[in-house]
C-alpha cells in the first residue's frame, strides 16, 4: 500500500467482517440518514472539483457518496456534496490552532471539495484516508443541499479494522500520541448522532488505496 501500508495488511483488514458489503436492494426502503453535528470548521470555499486532496499526504481513498430521497430510494440528480476532513496529522484548512501543535492552515483549502450528484445520485471525491484527533474516531463532515437549502449535515465513519491499519502503519499518520485515538464504539458523538451506524462505509481495496462507498438517505423540504 502507498506510504508504507503493505498489500498483505489490507488484504488482512479486508477479510474482516466489518468491511463485509452492506447494498441496498430495490425492494428495501431507504432510511433517512441521521443529522449530526457540523463539527470544526465548516467553510465554503466554492470549489467544485472531485480532487480535493491537493498536497496533503495520505493513503489514497476513493469515496462515493449517493444521494437518494427517503423512504423512496429513488436518486437525486444535481444534488450539492460538500465534504471536509482532516489530513493525515489531524488537522483541517482554513483555521488556526489546527493539530498538536497549533499550526495555522488560514488561507489553505486542502481537503474541501463539491461535487454535483450525476443522474444515478452519485458523487465521488479523491482524497486520502482521514486522520484522526484527540477525542474522535476517524470520519469526514458532509452537507448534502437541494434546492438551496441543506438536506443533510452529517459524518461519515469507517470500520475500525480500516482504521488502525492505515493510522498505525502508513508514516504520513504516525509521530503522534496512539493514546488520543478511539474506536468508533468510544466515540460518543457517533454514539449519539449515529447509534444504527448509518453513516458507516463500506470499504474496499483499490490498487494502492482504498475506496469507500455510502448511501445518503435524505428529504427534500416540504416532502
Amino acid at each position: 500500500m502507498d506510504e508504507g501500508l503493505s498489500r498483505r495488511t489490507a488484504l488482512a483488514v479486508l477479510a474482516a467482517g466489518t468491511l463485509a458489503p452492506r447494498g441496498v436492494s430495490a425492494a428495501e426502503v431507504c432510511p433517512l440518514t441521521p443529522q449530526a453535528v457540523e463539527g470544526p470548521f465548516y467553510l465554503d470555499p466554492r470549489l467544485v472539483r472531485a480532487d480535493i486532496r491537493e498536497d496533503r499526504p495520505g493513503v489514497p481513498l476513493s469515496l462515493s457518496l449517493r444521494v437518494v430521497a427517503t423512504p423512496s430510494c429513488g436518486a437525486l440528480a444535481g444534488a450539492r456534496v460538500d465534504v471536509w476532513h482532516a489530513d493525515a496529522q489531524g488537522r483541517y484548512s482554513g483555521y488556526p490552532g489546527q493539530g498538536d501543535r497549533g499550526a495555522s492552515t488560514v488561507g489553505q483549502t486542502f481537503l474541501r471539495g463539491t461535487q454535483f450528484t450525476d443522474r444515478e445520485g452519485v458523487a465521488t471525491f479523491r482524497t486520502i484516508y482521514p486522520g484522526w484527533y484527540p477525542g474522535r474516531t476517524t470520519h469526514v463532515h458532509v452537507k448534502v443541499i437541494l434546492d438551496a437549502r441543506t438536506a443533510l449535515t452529517g459524518q461519515i465513519y469507517f470500520p475500525d479494522a480500516a482504521n488502525a491499519a492505515v493510522q498505525t502503519r502508513s508514516p504520513a499518520y504516525g509521530g503522534r500520541p496512539a493514546r488520543g485515538r478511539i474506536s468508533n464504539d468510544r466515540d460518543g458523538l457517533l454514539r449519539e448522532d449515529d447509534p444504527q451506524r448509518r453513516g458507516l462505509a463500506q470499504v474496499t481495496q483499490e490498487g494502492e488505496g482504498f475506496a469507500a462507498i455510502l448511501t445518503l438517505g435524505v428529504r427534500r423540504a416540504g416532502a
